[in-house]
């Protein structure tokens, strides 16, 4: 079945998708920005598949590229489909695509906050979760974040009594810190 769902996404879509299946119940696929929508749409109201489950990213850093994952499920056939899209770093830049799930609009105001991705005509406040803030997105791999605790929590003015919380933790419980964790305390 998850076979017979590939080919017939590939037929569809010819060379504007590639992919494979992956497990049970799972099938996997690749395409372009610039035909994302068409996809989703496509599998939405073709196919059946009216659940986005989940949105996300990754930074890959390595290749100058973020990865959009959109999960979507069909509640008839008990398939999943990944779709997998890239989008460049420098110029990050994908479609909308809460108007065919609603609440993609979170996953994409999400994204956008933590990675920096614009969302091409996303109606939404800038601030979601960080209020005033001026660093680089957070969850992209080149943001220090080890830097910008240190310069945010610990040797700021009116801070020279901040507690570690490792440490509160390690009196009240007894617990040991661990190992891996010790390069993190003051």
């Amino acid at each position: 079945m998850e076979q017979e769902l590939l080919d017939l996404l590939v037929e569809h879509f010819q060379d504007r998708i590639a992919g494979s299946v992956k497990s049970d119940k799972r099938v996997e696929i690749f395409t372009s920005t610039s035909a994302i929508e068409d996809v989703l749409m496509y599998a939405k109201n073709v196919l059946g598949y009216i659940h986005l489950v989940h949105f996300s990213c990754v930074d890959w850093i390595e290749e100058n590229e973020f990865e959009l994952m959109y999960a979507i499920f069909s509640p008839k056939s008990k398939i999943t489909i990944m779709s997998k899209v890239r989008v460049d770093r420098e110029n990050p830049v994908a479609p909308n695509i809460d108007y065919i799930w609603r609440h993609a609009n979170t996953f994409e105001r999400e994204i956008r906050e933590m990675f920096g991705i614009e969302f091409t005509g996303l109606i939404a406040e800038k601030e979601m979760i960080l209020e005033d803030w001026i660093e680089m997105p957070p969850m992209r791999r080149d943001f220090d974040t080890a830097e910008y605790a240190k310069k945010t929590f610990f040797d700021r003015p009116g801070r020279e009594d901040a507690q570690d919380v490792r440490e509160t933790i390690i009196k009240r419980t007894g617990e040991e810190l661990p190992e891996f964790s010790k390069k993190y305390s003051r």
